[in-house]
Parts: structure tokens; sequence; C-alpha cells
């Protein structure tokens, strides 16, 4: 059996095939981005948080807000994947 992404490019000649390639490669690199980005934000609040403790509520308070501002950044760019045309 063929892989997924050789039966895709099998259809270059209706030019169906490179446009859902170009939505798979648009939709996993905007999910591994924005995992990463809220994965930096997740460490470095904690570490934050460890060595001042004090201000853990405006640490975890600004670590939410830009959770938030990069999940609709990657809502954004995935929306903008899935609208490749064929």
């Amino acid at each position: 059996m063929m892989a997924p992404i050789l039966a895709m490019l099998q259809t270059v000649e209706t030019g169906g095939g490179l446009a859902m390639l170009g939505k798979a490669l648009g939709a996993g690199l905007t999910v591994v981005g924005a995992g990463i980005g809220i994965g930096r934000i997740g460490g470095n609040m904690t570490e934050s948080m460890a060595r001042q403790p004090e201000i853990r509520a405006e640490i975890q308070t600004a670590a939410i807000i830009l959770a938030a501002l990069i999940e609709g950044a990657a809502l954004f760019a995935l929306v903008i994947a899935f609208l490749i045309r064929q």
C-alpha cells in the first residue's frame, strides 16, 4: 500500500495533490510551532516562579495571556492553511 503523501502527489495532474500537501504541512507546522512556543512559556514561567515566588501571580497572569496570544495566532494560521484551494 502506498503512503498517503505519495498518493496525494499522484494527483498532481488535477492540481489537488499539492494543495492537500500544502494544507497538511501548514497545519502540522502550525501545531508544532504553537506547541514549542507554549512549552517555552511554561518552562520559563516555572523557572521564574521558582526564583521569585513572591510575584507568582503576576508571572502566571502574564504567561496565560502570552499562551492565549500564541493560540490565537496558531488558530489564524490553521484557518489560512485550510483555506488553500485546490
